[in-house]
């Protein structure tokens, strides 16, 4: 039977939590191979303790598929699930963006230069571990988010041994500024740690240590597909080749402090759909208003 979690059920302006509230969850993910295959999953028991299910990466078009049966069902976020097709040769995978994010990936490399290098083996992850986690301990993944590398050095090395994962450092001057850690699922290399210094932000190293690895990866054929994985991200939309449109879908116990969760959580997230459509709307009509005064 699947182990129900504490997930925590946010209320949401932009990436600022205002509250937050907890019910006992079974995790039902998608991997990106599911989510292009379309379909359904079929859920697992529900134990006792659990209020019930989170599924994540779910073909919009599958709501209705597990919907019914007395549950609560209810839509946390809609995403695509962008990827990279590693099947491509590197040319034709950088002609197929768009001519304004090819021209500034190439302008980013330039500017910042610096030293790329990969990890694979369990003695390499030794030499990348530690330094990638002194860097990761200053970005805001793990800072703000709980997202940064972990701090089980034998579990990369478990992962390397059996040639499932792959690593990156950018370095200036000796020093890392970026890092990526990407273990596999099959054929496939999922974008699970990232992070780099803040204090160089404005230079965009990690879109450049991310054209650099997508480089290295594409040369090497080992993997088929790179996965951006759930939710959505400028860098994530302008370097996929594609992607699924998908749901995070929550299906609650009928009880009536779900029903009461439910209904607040729908209330709020339609307020801020408002307020954002408001905001938008004012900015362009003062737009507007510039272009008839000038």
């Amino acid at each position: 039977m699947s182990e129900a979690q504490a997930v925590p059920l946010r209320f949401m302006v932009g990436a600022r939590t205002l509250a937050s509230v907890r019910r006992r969850l079974v995790r039902v993910p998608r991997t990106l191979a599911e989510a292009r295959a379309g379909g359904s999953p079929a859920l697992p028991p529900l134990p006792a303790e659990a209020q019930g299910y989170l599924v994540t990466s779910l073909p919009e078009g599958q709501c209705a598929a597990l919907l019914g049966g007395g549950m609560l069902g209810f839509v946390r976020q809609r995403y695509t699930r962008f990827y990279v097709d590693l099947t491509l040769e590197f040319d034709a995978w950088f002609a197929g963006l768009s001519a304004n994010t090819r021209q500034g990936l190439t302008r980013k490399a330039r500017r910042l230069g610096g030293e790329v290098r990969c990890y694979r083996t369990p003695a390499e992850m030794a030499q990348f571990h530690p330094l990638a986690r002194a860097l990761s301990a200053r970005t805001y993944q793990e800072r703000l988010l709980g997202a940064g590398l972990p701090e089980d050095l034998a579990d990369l090395q478990r992962l390397a041994a059996a040639d499932a994962v792959r690593a990156w450092l950018l370095l200036l001057e000796g020093r890392p500024v970026a890092y990526l850690c990407c273990p596999a699922v099959g054929d496939t290399l999922v974008y699970a740690h990232v992070g780099h210094d803040p204090e160089l932000a404005a230079l965009s190293p990690g879109a450049v240590l991310q054209l650099a690895a997508l480089r290295d990866l594409f040369a090497e054929g080992r993997f088929a597909w790179f996965d951006f994985t759930e939710g959505e991200g400028r860098h994530k939309r302008q370097m996929a080749s594609g992607g699924v449109a998908c749901v995070d879908l929550m299906l609650l116990r009928p009880t009536l402090a779900n029903r009461a969760l439910v209904a607040a959580l729908a209330g709020f997230d339609s307020g801020v759909a408002l307020a954002k459509r408001a905001v938008r709307r004012a900015g362009a009509e003062r737009i507007a208003r510039r272009l008839r005064r000038g």
